[in-house]
């Protein structure tokens, strides 16, 4: 079992970071970097979206090559999306300054970027960053805090989690941190993320643990629909823990897994209640499913409707749009059999019973969904299939942050 601990990507041991204004956004951190002198297995996925950004084309030649890592750097403010040719050259010019400043080869340095679309990255601001940066970088978990913030665009709050655990007599960090906030859907995986561990393990391992770990937390989130051009998510390991390498799906191999399932779905809960101008966490729940596919089409269809989040900024228990998106999701069932539930901290309450209303109290209703964090439960009562899925409601805000993004 684990238990979680304060801190983010600077909890596990050997993991440096730090996070800076280099002066990408006007008086806004805007860099960070995480570095690890023991090398790092290195495992990730990317964006399912044609349009790539630069530096997603970078990783994923490291990533796929199969060699050790040792770096990380990201920038915020410009995407490095739809740059061309100089763009995927400038990550080549990131990987290369702090590859000398490390001694180490670019092919071990990762390199991510968010922000606006179109812009080539300012180079020199990139390297002079990484040149500041590299004196500063610190074990302390101020100093992941730091990289925490620096990753942010529209971001409200930092996103990170720390948890400790036991594999083969000694104990093993796994520290996390993520950006997202809008421009968030499913697939794969609607943000950047980076989590590093002192866990000793496998590349492939380490591969499936977190491809696995990816369907049921980044993959389920949803804010507003738009599949990212930059969307990255990044673990290493560095083994300083010094537990027996995990080669084998073994019990030590699905400890680590189930620890590291549980920092990625902190990290995808917290960026779907961030989402841009979000007031609420609306999380679906659909149990009863035939199969893990239909309960996995049914929440996110529920989760991404429009209707259905405006209602739940509204606190309106107006369950019929759930029932709608339901029915249009493309999976089969029979909607005379379905059963609603809204809960949360305020209550839990029964809307609707073989797809009819149960007379329930609309005070009542309102009261359920006027808290932070909503859930709705349908229960289509065909198997025993379930799936979880997050997103937030549809604000005002959100057309008001999306309609000046660049200014």
């Amino acid at each position: 079992m684990w238990k979680e601990i304060s801190g983010g990507v600077t909890a596990p041991k050997g993991f440096e970071a730090i996070g800076v204004a280099a002066g990408i956004k006007a008086g806004k951190k805007d860099m960070a970097m995480i570095y690890s002198a023991a090398p790092c297995q290195v495992a990730g996925t990317f964006t399912t979206n044609v349009v790539k950004a630069a530096p997603v084309k970078w990783d994923q030649s490291v990533v796929y090559g199969g060699g050790t890592v040792h770096a990380v750097v990201v920038n915020s403010g410009v995407a490095n999306a739809c740059t061309g040719a100089e763009g995927l050259g400038y990550c080549a010019e990131t990987a290369r300054q702090a590859a000398e400043l490390f001694g180490i080869a670019p092919e071990q340095v990762l390199v991510a970027s968010t922000g606006v679309i179109g812009r080539q990255i300012p180079i020199d601001k990139i390297k002079q960053g990484i040149a500041l940066m590299k004196p500063m970088l610190a074990h302390t978990e101020a100093a992941g805090t730091l990289a925490a913030e620096a990753i942010m665009t529209t971001d409200t709050v930092k996103k990170e989690v720390a948890v400790e655990l036991e594999i083969g007599g000694k104990l093993v960090t796994i520290g996390g941190m993520c950006k997202g906030s809008g421009m968030i859907h499913p697939n794969m995986c609607t943000m950047l993320s980076f989590v590093m561990t002192d866990a000793a393990i496998s590349k492939e391992l380490l591969q499936k643990a977190m491809s696995d770990s990816v369907r049921d937390t980044y993959n389920m989130v949803s804010v507003d629909g738009d599949t990212s051009t930059n969307d990255t998510a990044l673990v290493l390991a560095n083994g300083e823990a010094g537990n027996a390498r995990i080669e084998e799906e073994n019990a030590d191999y699905y400890t680590f897994a189930k620890a590291l399932n549980y920092v990625n779905t902190y990290l995808a809960k917290h960026m779907a209640a961030d989402g841009e101008g979000a007031t609420a966490l609306f999380e679906v729940k659909v149990v009863g499913a035939k199969s893990k596919e239909d309960a996995v089409t049914l929440s996110k269809s529920i989760i991404t409707s429009n209707l259905t989040k405006a209602a739940i900024f509204g606190h309106d228990a107006n369950w019929g749009r759930i029932l709608c998106a339901m029915g249009y999701s493309g999976v089969q069932f029979d909607p005379e059999q379905v059963d609603l539930y809204f809960e949360s901290a305020a209550g839990r309450l029964k809307i609707i019973e073989d797809g009819v209303s149960t007379g329930y109290s609309e005070e009542e209703a309102t009261k359920i969904l006027s808290e932070k964090e909503v859930t709705a439960i349908a229960d289509v009562k065909m198997g025993d299939a379930s799936a979880t899925a997050w997103g937030c409601d549809l604000t005002y805000d959100y057309v008001k942050i999306n309609a000046d993004y660049r200014s």
